[in-house]
């Protein structure tokens, strides 16, 4: 089994610097030997609008597997790290299964958007690779297993949240993805049996600006304006509502959660919105090494969803050392049976039927002064 506390005081000891990890090789910690290297991949949208998140979730993974290699790998093997940029587009999806396939990639943390793993989570296990997926949308349960949140564990925190600013009506922007709407549906749904008129407005994701969209949300008078959509879309959205200068309260949903957002509308305007999410690594009881060694390594604080690729890496190194095998129907088999892991989101037990995380951190934030994500009060 996989000791990481006893790792990170090893990792410290030795004064290992990670910065500038190469991907798809053996980084320079590997172990030593002929041993054939242990291969996963990583999709996530690497270029894009949605980068920023996407390459926060390779860091999470590269810090991962040059630990475990500097311990001496899984099995006594290197793990070897191959990229996949799918650029959150779904066209993208199948021939990121393709790439995974052709490097040998024995598992595959990602992809990040539920539309584009909709597409190929199911090939990806046709494939016989085990999926560490960070999809939220219901239509992936099932698939591998996943250490963040699902819909069905974001619905219930978001309900009781806006029904206590919200007596009458709330407006939804929703993006047409996979996520988006299954969301606000279940959101919607909540809402109503409360007795709260739920009226939702579908957006053009490639509109320049959504001030139409806004603005026909506010001529129906609603309490709360809610973005179900991913960022940068958020932005537009956040950004039209305060110049529209109006009383309806803001809500964003998680796939906002990006500290990219803070800082293209600024900490006044992300201040306006509540949001549904997880904070930033940093107000994680058990997460302070994996920030220190984070910001050691990269130079840069880290955002959100890197440190569920993280554990999401040591989830996979555990599983394979359970399993004693890279062969897939063994690793899945572990990956689905992972109990009490404590990773730096906190523990981890997977329910072996839908893959899920059980008690998946979920919350309400807010933005504080320092433009950083916060558990609200």
């Amino acid at each position: 089994m996989i000791q990481r506390r006893s790792l990170y005081v090893a990792i410290a000891a030795s004064g290992l610097c990670l910065t500038g990890l190469a991907v798809a090789a053996p980084v320079a910690s590997a172990p030593a030997g002929s041993v054939d290297p242990i291969v996963i991949a990583v999709e996530a949208p690497l270029s894009g609008s949605q980068s920023s998140n996407g390459k926060d979730m390779l860091r999470g993974v590269k810090l991962a597997v040059a630990q475990q290699n500097a311990r001496g790998g899984v099995l006594g093997r290197p793990v070897q790290i191959v990229r996949i940029d799918d650029r959150a587009d779904a066209d993208y999806a199948l021939p990121s299964v393709d790439k995974a396939v052709a490097a040998g990639a024995i598992a595959v943390i990602g992809p990040y958007n539920s539309s584009v793993g909709v597409v190929n989570l199911g090939a990806y296990m046709e494939a016989e690779i085990v999926p560490l997926r960070m999809t939220s949308a219901t239509a992936t349960e099932g698939f591998g297993g996943t250490t963040q949140p699902m819909v069905s564990q974001t619905s219930p925190v978001e309900i009781p949240y806006i029904a206590s600013i919200a007596k009458k009506r709330v407006v939804m922007l929703v993006d047409p993805s996979a996520y988006t709407t299954t969301v606000a549906n279940q959101t919607g749904k909540g809402l109503e049996k409360r007795g709260i008129d739920v009226v939702q407005i579908m957006l053009d994701p490639t509109a320049s600006n959504y001030d139409d969209a806004v603005a026909e949300a506010l001529a129906l008078n609603p309490e709360v304006v809610y973005s179900s959509t991913y960022y940068p879309e958020g932005t537009k959205i956040a950004e039209a509502l305060a110049a529209a200068n109006t009383t309806a309260k803001c809500f964003m949903n998680l796939a906002n959660v990006d500290n990219t957002f803070v800082t293209e509308v600024g900490v006044t305007i992300a201040q306006s919105c509540a949001f549904s999410g997880v904070p930033a690594a940093g107000q994680f009881p058990g997460a302070e090494t994996y920030v220190a060694q984070y910001e050691a390594a990269f130079g840069k604080t880290p955002d959100v969803w890197g440190s569920f690729t993280y554990d999401s890496a040591y989830v996979l190194f555990d599983a394979i050392e359970r399993a004693g095998t890279t062969r897939y129907a063994d690793v899945l088999a572990a990956v689905l049976a992972t109990k009490g892991f404590e990773g730096a989101t906190g523990t981890i037990t997977i329910n072996p039927d839908s893959g899920n995380r059980r008690q998946a951190p979920m919350f309400i934030l807010t933005v504080d002064d320092a433009g950083e994500f916060v558990i609200k009060k």
